[in-house]
């Protein structure tokens, strides 16, 4: 039997029942798949794992680079026996709690794994204006090996009617995405860059719009009068958007982390933040906090991002959430969740040089050091130096004669108004 190359490894994830019964032949399965060149993850429940490392030795599970043993919950109370837990338990427990952890357990390897082979480090040198774009760095959708995905379909679709457009508007200023942008021109001349639409509302001069609202969310507007009490640039922002979804566990690494780095901080978390469970931190955190961070379920962010107590914002770089930070002179922490979500915090963090990008399997002591980093070290000086200077560039793009304004002049006039 003949063993396949390194570069073409494929990886088996091996969980058995949980009982001797099952794991002994699953062991044989799995050493049959390694050495025909398989990565093997052999995953047990936490009980299993742990008999294992008392009857075989501390060292036993040590594995190799490429046959590897995890563990994850399985619902039931912590024993230390030596003894096979109730089947019917174990049949009853199960399906409820470990679909979850199993779950999490793959994002985890599949992202260790992709930074293994070093497939998602590659750089591509075939994108028209993004050099050294790396395949981690390309929105979610596209980085798929389904060519049937609904999402790749989708965008393909979308893409392929830019040459039939009347019109492109994109929600970004010349000055920041100029390269990018002078692709699609050979594609449809008729694109206009008039953003960010949020400053370009200083010219709607209609008192009978200012009610009109887009939120679905109830905004918490009490967190601006408790911003009112901070020192400038003393308050860590912290908002991962509409969409993302975490773990309790990433939730609670980034609380400690906050906590931790003894910043003042406003966290938003929404109600469905933690995969339709309730976002909760315990007592412990809450006391720690007090006084210096409040938590809330949404905010007005665009009133938020510009208060000048507001030093950093933690996000996750949903295009909206980082144009609105660029244009206020406030540097980024990112953790990008999905969608073009990674494309923003690459040039956030290479091309603009105003963030730091946090890893996705987020740790406490990382969002610690990154936090003091960013409010009281070198790099985050430097990162908010940078942040003001595309400030100033965001101002003067939607003043009357800057790139924006005269943009949006030319959409009305010269396409909108024709037809």
């Amino acid at each position: 039997m003949g063993s396949i190359p390194e570069i073409q490894k494929p990886h088996a994830i091996c969980i058995p029942y949980p009982a001797q019964g099952h794991i002994n032949p699953m062991m044989k399965l799995a050493k049959l798949l390694h050495f025909r060149g398989f990565h093997i993850s052999f995953v047990n429940n936490h009980y299993n794992h742990k008999r294992l490392l008392r009857s075989r030795g501390p060292s036993s599970l040590d594995g190799l680079p490429d046959f590897r043993f995890y563990s994850i919950d399985d619902g039931l109370p912590p024993s230390d026996a030596e003894a096979t837990q109730s089947i019917p338990a174990l049949c009853e427990s199960v399906p409820k709690h470990s679909l979850e952890p199993f779950c999490e357990l793959i994002t985890r390897l599949n992202e260790m794994n992709d930074i293994t082979n070093g497939y998602l480090e590659t750089s591509l040198d075939w994108i028209p204006e993004m050099k050294n774009i790396r395949l981690k760095d390309f929105p979610s959708f596209i980085r798929t090996t389904d060519i049937n995905d609904v999402m790749l379909n989708y965008l393909m679709t979308e893409s392929e009617a830019i040459p039939r457009g009347l019109a492109i508007i994109l929600n970004t200023f010349d000055a920041l995405e100029h390269d990018s942008v002078k692709p699609l021109l050979a594609m449809n001349p008729n694109i206009f860059t008039i953003g960010p639409l949020h400053m370009m509302q200083q010219y709607v001069h209609d008192e009978r719009l200012k009610h009109i609202g887009s939120n679905l969310w109830k905004e918490d507007v009490s967190c601006i009068n408790w911003l009112d009490t901070k020192k400038p640039g003393s308050v860590v922002y912290v908002n991962f958007g509409s969409i993302t979804v975490m773990t309790k566990e990433q939730l609670i690494e980034f609380g400690w982390g906050l906590a931790y780095s003894k910043k003042d901080f406003l966290w938003i978390t929404r109600p469905d933040i933690v995969g339709g469970d309730e976002a909760m931190m315990p007592p412990e955190f809450v006391e720690e906090t007090s006084g210096r961070g409040m938590v809330t379920s949404w905010c007005p962010q665009e009133e938020v991002i510009k208060h000048p107590s507001i030093g950093v914002f933690l996000t996750h770089n949903g295009w909206n959430s980082t144009i609105e930070s660029i244009s206020n002179g406030v540097p980024m922490i990112c953790w990008p969740f999905f969608a073009e979500q990674q494309t923003n915090c690459r040039y956030c963090c290479v091309e603009w040089g105003i963030g730091m990008e946090i890893d996705t399997n987020v740790k406490r002591e990382e969002v610690e050091a990154q936090v003091k980093e960013m409010m009281d070290g070198e790099k985050g000086r430097i990162m908010k130096n940078n942040a003001l200077e595309w400030k100033k560039k965001a101002e003067e793009a939607v003043t009357i004669g800057g790139s924006s304004c005269f943009n949006f002049e030319k959409l009305v006039n010269d396409i909108l108004l024709k037809k």
